[in-house]
């Protein structure tokens, strides 16, 4: 029996028992699939997918972290990302490891096709830079801002552990005939139940759900992020979660997840579209106004791949040596596509209307 002051190590393993295609619930999943497999193709038409997992991560991480009221600003967020410079504020530095920590997440299960305990801990001590793992010690209370406990995740690392093998089972069981999104939604709360963290399990919760998406190819590459969503809807969210805790509400909490998931990729569908149809305009305003030996599709593609680039970067891809790749952005610049700023020792160029699009 669920008491908020106790321990919840009876949680129920996964599948609830509960009818989990209602009329209601098989709406939204329609409705959230033909959106999501919309947004798929969309990231398709962008020929440099560089151009996308750079950006799209970074705005995740930082919305992502303001759930937990870990703040930092786009440009200080974008600026840390493209600078040498460590000297940056601990909270924008905890935003960053939130996407090594999301890419980490990506490449292993690239490599390996699964998601387990173990790439879960990893996860979450690549966002907290910390080598801690599951929870061991007692005491773990999720309380409001008056200090009354809401809940008493489970206590005890076996105990964990297992209500964490139950969901590695459940995620890899591709005979339940369950749609992939309505089981993303029992993943998520099933994963914010167990609590296996002392800290970080939100933002873990949310990488999971991405590479959950990512290992039923629901989706190629990590484009796809609820915490906008989330943010907006933040007391629904946790309110939801509550129900299905206490009352064994799972048909809302079902539906809010994939309401989210449906509005976000109508959202991030039409940024994408945004940002094909600014670097298409960008190419043509560079093509007419920059001598012929500096114009190149390399050298566009290179500065929107994130907000800020340097001379470093084009070196890197093989475009110019250093004293060319310096004359290129400076062109870049006297057109206006590109802005300098001095940041420590080095020189910045921000993508001025990347920039502006990426902060709507």
């Amino acid at each position: 029996m669920f008491k908020k002051d106790q321990p919840y190590n009876s949680l129920p393993l996964l599948p609830p028992l509960i009818e989990l295609e209602t009329k209601d619930i098989l709406k939204a999943a329609i409705e959230a699939n033909k959106s999501l497999a919309e947004l798929k193709g969309i990231a398709k038409t962008i020929p440099n997918q560089s151009i996308l997992i750079s950006t799209l991560p970074l705005q995740e991480a930082k919305l992502s972290s303001e759930i937990e009221n870990i703040a930092t600003t786009n440009d200080r967020l974008y600026e840390a990302f493209a600078s040498n410079s460590n000297n940056y504020d601990p909270q924008t530095k905890e935003v960053l490891r939130y996407r090594e920590a999301l890419w980490e997440g990506y490449n292993e299960l690239k490599k390996n096709g699964l998601l387990t305990t173990n790439l879960f801990v990893e996860i979450y001590r690549r966002i907290n830079g910390t080598d801690a793992g599951i929870r061991n010690t007692p005491g773990t209370k999720i309380k409001n801002s008056k200090g009354e406990i809401l809940y008493t995740p489970p206590e005890g690392e076996n105990i964990i552990r297992e209500k964490l093998k139950n969901l590695e089972v459940f995620i890899h069981d591709n005979e339940d005939k369950i749609d992939p999104l309505i089981k993303m939604a029992l993943i998520h709360y099933q994963f914010e139940a167990i609590h296996p963290f002392t800290d970080g399990n939100g933002r873990t919760g949310r990488i999971i759900n991405v590479l959950y998406l990512i290992q039923q190819k629901q989706l190629e590459l990590p484009i796809l992020y609820l915490s906008r969503y989330i943010i907006e809807n933040k007391n629904k969210y946790y309110e939801l979660l509550r129900n299905v805790t206490e009352n064994k509400h799972w048909q809302p909490w079902i539906i809010y997840m994939l309401n989210s998931i449906k509005e976000t990729s109508e959202k991030t569908a039409d940024k994408i579209i945004q940002i094909k149809e600014l670097f298409e305009k960008t190419l043509i305003e560079s093509k007419k106004k920059l001598p012929s030996k500096v114009y190149s599709k390399e050298l566009l593609e290179l500065i929107f791949e994130q907000p800020y680039s340097k001379v470093e970067f084009v070196v890197n891809t093989g475009i110019a040596k250093r004293q060319t790749a310096a004359e290129y952005l400076k062109e870049l610049e006297k057109i206006k596509i590109l802005k300098s700023r001095k940041v420590g020792k080095e020189v910045l160029y921000l993508n001025v209307k990347l920039y502006e699009l990426l902060q709507n």
